[in-house]
């Protein structure tokens, strides 16, 4: 095959990692579907810091957006271990691709276990939150957004390193680099 590329084949890593994304992609899509027209207000109700906006988010809700976002619940009690595989297959394929430093490669494995800990407990809070508004505090909002703000810094700041690392490792395949 001089001159021209063949295809290569996909190794069980490849087939996880797809299937992993997959998953999410799903996943996600379910979530939001659930949430429907809930989901910025959601995304707004988890990263508050404020007990003032978190009540008042609530407090806007009627019993029928209420009932929405506690339907997201459960699903989203699934959502954080598939991303956090996902993410975690991608960190192990990026590394059989392009070698990472020891420390990136701990902290690309540590971050989405971590994140997904952090979701659990922001959903774990929200449920319970709903049901007792009288624990609706400053103190309890500033811990569950900064919760939910590592949550999220956490997964997509690994998610924007895998695919600055796969673009990379790809651009120096293509190109005969290694």
């Amino acid at each position: 095959m001089s001159g021209r590329r063949g295809i290569v084949p996909l190794g069980k890593l490849d087939v996880t990692l797809l299937g992993l994304s997959a998953a999410y992609g799903v996943s996600q899509v379910h979530v939001a579907r659930v949430l429907g027209p809930l989901a910025g207000q959601a995304l707004r109700l988890q990263t508050t810091t404020s007990s003032n906006v978190f009540a008042g988010i609530l407090d806007g809700w009627g019993e029928r957006e209420l009932a929405r976002y506690r339907s997201h619940l459960p699903p989203d009690m699934i959502h954080p271990v598939i991303y956090a595989a996902a993410l975690t297959a991608g960190a192990a394929r990026l590394h059989q691709l392009s070698p990472l430093p020891t420390p990136i490669r701990r902290a690309l494995l540590t971050a989405p276990a971590v994140s997904a800990a952090c979701d659990y407990a922001e959903n774990l809070a929200h449920w319970h939150l709903l049901d007792h508004r009288e624990r609706i505090t400053p103190g309890t909002i500033r811990a569950t957004g900064a919760v939910s703000n590592l949550k999220w810094t956490l997964a997509l700041g690994s998610l924007a390193y895998l695919a600055q690392g796969f673009i990379r490792a790809w651009a120096g395949r293509g190109s005969g680099q290694r």
